[in-house]
């Protein structure tokens, strides 16, 4: 599956780039049904489609064998929002859905106190479905014939569906527990391909959480939660932008 949407995406940016990188023409007739140039309205809008891979930034009370995270590909898919502040400097908002799952394997000297333990106590898996609001600020250079290359940043609100963090349960009951608002910043860049018809836009962005993400287990010594310090979601988003 991760090889067949690698694929993809290539093949739409190499199409792309071999249809407007190398064209002498300047494309003027982009974005909804041609209908002139996209980058001269104030307001804009598009949609995106994508993957991802999370991870878990872990922080320790003490040096023990750090949980290790098994990263798995995920899915986004959202709306896109844009406001023209001037020919280099646009505002966007991108809400969206993000789809993912992580594995967390814990390691056996965690539990050498603890009696009654089962293969099954050594991993758990945190589910994830968050509904996704960033805004960030987009920085280009000057369009350069029918291309333009961006970088961008800003902050995110994220709202897991998927959370437990109410559930009376921890993990001695098998609930690996997280809370459901927390906030991200985040930093990317990407590329404006102009077509003839819209703009299509390749991009990447790291995301890096903010606060302890963590719902702590009722007995403080704890073999899962006992010893996080914190524990923050980290991530890796490749998205595709029609506009």
């Amino acid at each position: 599956m991760k090889k067949i949407i690698y694929l993809i995406v290539f093949i739409f940016a190499a199409q792309a780039v071999n249809a407007q990188l190398f064209k002498k023409d300047k494309v003027e007739k982009d974005g909804n049904a041609g209908k002139g140039n996209i980058d001269n309205r104030r307001l804009s809008w598009g949609y995106y489609i994508g993957v991802n891979t999370l991870d878990f930034d872990f922080d320790y009370l003490e040096d023990e064998r750090d949980i290790q995270v098994i990263k798995k590909f995920g899915f986004n898919i959202g709306l896109m929002g844009n406001l023209k502040i001037n020919e280099y400097l646009d505002v966007r908002t991108e809400p969206g859905l993000v789809i993912n799952s992580r594995e967390l394997n814990f390691s056996q000297t965690n539990f050498i106190d603890v009696d009654d333990v089962s293969p099954s106590d050594f991993i758990r898996n945190v589910e994830s479905t968050y509904i996704y609001l960033p805004l960030t600020l987009k920085f280009s250079t000057k369009r350069l014939n029918n291309f333009k290359p961006f970088v961008l940043g800003g902050a995110s609100a994220i709202f897991n569906l998927s959370s437990n963090q109410d559930n009376l349960d921890d993990n001695s009951t098998g609930q690996f527990r997280t809370i459901n608002t927390l906030l991200s910043y985040e930093l990317g860049f990407g590329i404006d391909f102009y077509l003839e018809w819209f703009k299509f836009t390749p991009s990447i962005r790291g995301v890096f959480g903010i606060g302890d993400e963590l719902v702590r287990d009722r007995d403080p010594n704890s073999p899962w939660t006992g010893n996080i310090a914190s524990m923050k979601t980290r991530g890796v988003f490749i998205m595709i932008t029609v506009q």
